[in-house]
């Protein structure tokens, strides 16, 4: 497949909410709804996919997963695709970035060129305390 994504220009509101589900399973308390606000707030970044997936220290999902299928029918259809929602950990204390929502889409932008740049928003964990 040779379409680069299309992307929109902000995250959908369901991102926010997905992200806020995730990150409840992987840390405790307020943080994830803090890191929610956070997230609507930040200003959007661009990353390599590859640095994304590395950084996470998650495997790339295959072609076959349907999300990701999805999301490639979505590119050849030139449907854009929404922004993605990370949270920087720290490498120096072994926590790796967290992709709180848009997995998927990261794991499909590798899939039709490692080097596409993706739109995401970052926050940092770190700064909750």
């Amino acid at each position: 497949m040779t379409n680069k994504p299309k992307w929109l220009t902000q995250p959908e509101e369901h991102d926010y909410v997905a992200a806020v589900s995730y990150l409840t399973l992987v840390l405790k308390g307020t943080k994830p709804k803090l890191l929610a606000t956070q997230l609507k707030k930040a200003k959007i970044q661009e990353f390599a996919a590859k640095d994304i997936l590395r950084a996470s220290q998650l495997e790339h999902l295959p072609v076959e997963n349907k999300h990701v299928a999805n999301d490639l029918r979505k590119v050849k259809n030139k449907e854009k695709l929404s922004p993605i929602l990370l949270v920087r950990g720290d490498a120096t204390k072994g926590l790796p970035l967290i992709i709180a929502d848009g997995y998927h889409r990261a794991c499909a932008a590798l899939h039709l060129d490692e080097n596409v740049l993706v739109p995401c928003k970052l926050v940092d964990l770190q700064n909750l305390g």
